[in-house]
Parts: structure tokens; C-alpha cells; sequence
């Protein structure tokens, strides 16, 4: 997450290259071909990179074939390619917990280059967002026997030993061994109180047992002046801006960056979602990051917070606790990383007494999960009682049922 991983793929192909290897291959999330492209023009001087993707992607693969090169594509436009028998010196996946699920069809096309691959680099942020065995599958398109000796959660020293055997396959830099390249990063949590409107508003989400709705019912009150939600967003940005500091705030919902880009009038740019293509996303990005004013980047989580590089924003807002700790972390990644030159300021916004506390103790738990068997320099100070198992078998609406039950007990409402 701006550690250096994809400074470190391109220096393993430019390797091969001079070893004489001639063929390439990056699969990504359609987010980051450009980045990719744009990266291994700045820091190389392997041959110029071919896109595969779009209507022109099968004559791009005649091409590639033919003459050789680092060729880019995405994980569902790898399914329709039609790639002969050639010889791959190596296969790049970034974002590589996008191939976690065994039985998905990218996964089984990912994994059908890999075979036919001299060499294989998976890269990854978070290699585990909610169980084990997702670390267990990235592993076993590597290195299926190695994967088999991983163990399993279980005993005090279950931790060490699972370290130990993923040793020879993974290799992981933490932001702690980069803290002199790397800026501040001040995390705030801005707990709210959850009354008037807003309450009433939550309740009847409660009522109606709509989680989602409970989950953004501080920031949609009929009258936008009664979210406690946005009247602290704003205070955020009105000092941002007078400290000449621009903004991107994340939410899951587009209903909620929308009232937050109605809100924020001139100073909002985007909204950047998922139904913006990946070029379209990084113009967004470029036109944030030049423009000489105060800005406001508002952009969906799962469609800004990967891939892209957003060192223009030095305070970032989450909206609402998400389902993962790795998707907020990927989020913040994208301005507190390499060539950020300011402190990163990160708020979460909070509402006391809702839905917002039972995610956090259910980000804790999968956090504590991955910090004991994923993130060595935080096993030390690990103990075999913070890890709760149930969370990682737990399914997610599993646990919205419970926590719509466990809010209507506080509430007084009867199911």
C-alpha cells in the first residue's frame, strides 16, 4: 500500500529481460491499467507496454505475441482472451486477494496463466481481509505445497509456526520499516451523538431492520442541516481549506456522497464510483491533484481506495466503518504513501450509540486476526486470547441479522 511493490515487480522483469525472457504478463483491476502503464514507462526501460483490454484487445494480443513485451490486462478481460501456448517468463496479479476465491472463473483464469508462467508474483496489500484460508489460497496458486503445510488458528504458538512456513513464499514490508520516508498519520475517531432527526431516522431503520439504511441514516436526515454526520464533515473541511489542505472523503454509498458533494458545492470534484472507467479515474485523480485551490476528491471506497495514488489529499473522511479493515487501510493508503510530503490527517466519522460501535469491534477482531498471523512486526505483542475465531467464520449477513437484533433490544423496538 505505497511500500514499493510495484517498484519491486518491475525490477524482477527488467531482471528476466536481461536474461533474455521476452514475454510478460500483468493482471489487475481495471482501476490501475493506466497506472501500471504509466509506471513502466517512468521506471524502466522495458519495451513500451501493451493494453489488453477493449474492443482492440485480440489485435493487441497478436501483437504481444509477435514481438514480446509487459502486456496489461484485467482479471475479466483475461477471461476472454485467447492466449497460445507461448512462453511466459512471469506473470504479475496485482491486488491478488481479487483471485482469493477458488471457485470464482477469474480466479480459475489467473490461476491457468500461473501454470503455464515461469515465474509468479502475487501482490498484495492484504493478503487476508476475513479468514485464514484466503492467505491459504493465494499461497497455493504459488506454491500448492506449501500451502498444504500452512496450520491452522489454534494454540499459543500457532502464529510463529504459520510464519515459518510461509516464510519461503511471502515476503511483506510494513509501513513501520519505512517511517523515515513516510509522513505522519494522525487517525481521529469523531464520535457524534446520535439524537433529533438523526435519531429518529436510525430508529426507523432499526424498525424496518434495514441494516444498510441504519448504516448511513446519520448522514441522510430529510434536512441536511440535521445529519451530525455532514455538519462534521464540513467543519473537517473548512479547516482543511484554510489551511490550503485538500480532502477525499469515502463512503460505501453513493446516496451519501452525493448529499456530501451537493454539500460541499464547488469545492467537490467527482464523484469517482464504480461506474467510472478506469481512464476516467485516473483523469479525476490528475484533475485533483493539479488543480491550485482547496479541493474535495468524493469518491465510493471500493472504486478510490485501490490502486490509485492520491498523495494531492493530505486529510482523508470515512464516512461510515466498514466490513473490512483492509478496505479503510487501502483507502488511507492511497495519500499516506510514498512521495506524500505532508502529514496525513484521517477522520472517521462515528455516531454514539449505533450500528457504528458493533462494526468497530468487528474490525478489531479481524484486525487482531491479521496483525497475529499476517503482520509480523505486530506478533510480538499478539496473545492467543484477542483472537476470536467466530469472526472469521461468521458470515457478513450473519452478523447484520445479529447486530439489527442487538439494536432493537437498545431501542426497545420489538422484532
Amino acid at each position: 500500500m505505497g511500500l514499493g511493490k510495484t517498484i519491486e515487480a518491475l525490477a524482477v522483469l527488467c531482471h528476466l529481460r536481461s536474461r533474455g525472457a521476452t514475454h510478460f504478463l500483468v493482471v489487475c483491476p481495471a482501476s490501475v491499467l493506466a497506472n501500471w502503464e504509466n509506471e513502466i514507462r517512468r521506471h524502466s526501460q522495458l519495451p513500451t507496454p501493451v493494453r489488453l483490454h477493449g474492443h482492440q484487445r485480440d489485435s493487441l494480443l497478436r501483437i504481444w505475441i509477435r514481438g514480446g513485451g509487459v502486456a496489461i490486462t484485467t482479471f475479466d478481460t483475461l477471461r476472454l482472451l485467447d492466449i497460445p501456448n507461448i512462453d511466459i517468463a512471469a506473470v504479475v496479479v496485482d491486488e491478488a486477494h481479487y483471485v482469493k476465491n477458488p471457485e470464482a472463473l477469474r480466479t480459475s483464469a489467473v490461476r491457468a496463466c500461473l501454470e503455464r508462467s515461469q515465474h509468479a508474483l502475487l501482490m498484495s496489500g492484504t493478503p487476508l481481509e476475513n479468514r485464514l484460508e484466503e492467505f491459504r489460497t493465494l499461497v497455493n496458486h504459488v506454491q500448492p505445497n506449501i500451502a498444504t503445510r500452512l496450520p491452522t488458528i489454534g494454540g499459543p504458538n500457532s502464529a510463529d509456526a504459520f510464519q515459518r512456513a510461509a516464510a519461503p513464499v511471502y515476503l511483506r514490508r510494513n509501513q513501520t520499516d519505512v517511517l523515515d520516508e513516510l509522513p505522519e498519520k494522525i487517525e481521529t475517531a469523531d464520535w457524534l451523538p446520535l439524537d433529533g432527526a438523526a435519531a429518529d431516522r436510525y430508529r426507523r431503520a432499526v424498525a424496518s431492520g434495514n441494516f444498510m439504511e441504519m448504516r448511513r441514516a446519520a448522514f441522510l436526515t430529510e434536512n441536511p442541516a440535521d445529519s451530525p454526520k455532514l455538519t462534521r464533515l464540513l467543519e473537517i473541511v473548512e479547516e482543511a481549506t484554510d489551511n490550503d489542505r485538500k480532502v477525499i472523503v469515502y463512503s460505501y454509498f453513493r446516496d451519501v456522497l452525493d448529499r456530501v458533494h451537493a454539500a460541499l458545492g464547488p469545492l467537490a470534484m467527482g464523484p469517482l464510483t464504480g461506474s467510472v472507467t478506469g481512464p476516467r479515474r485516473q483523469e479525476l485523480v490528475d484533475e485533483f491533484s493539479n488543480r491550485h485551490e482547496p479541493a474535495v476528491l468524493v469518491s465510493q471506497i471500493e472504486a478510490g481506495g485501490i490502486g490509485l495514488n492520491i498523495q494531492a489529499a493530505s486529510v482523508v473522511i470515512i464516512a461510515e466503518p466498514q466490513w473490512k479493515p483492509s478496505t479503510e487501510e487501502q483507502a488511507i493508503a492511497r495519500s499516506h504513501r510514498m512521495g506524500q510530503i505532508r502529514p496525513v490527517e484521517v477522520h472517521r466519522l462515528l455516531t454514539e450509540n449505533s450500528v457504528d460501535e458493533h462494526m468497530l469491534a468487528i474490525l478489531a477482531r479481524k484486525s487482531a486476526l491479521f496483525a497475529r498471523y499476517i503482520r509480523p512486526s505486530a506478533m510480538k505483542d499478539a496473545t492467543h486470547a484477542a483472537i476470536d475465531k467466530s469472526a472469521a467464520t461468521t458470515s457478513q449477513s450473519t452478523q447484520e441479522e445479529q447486530i439489527v437484533e442487538i439494536e432493537r433490544r437498545r431501542h426497545g423496538i420489538a422484532a
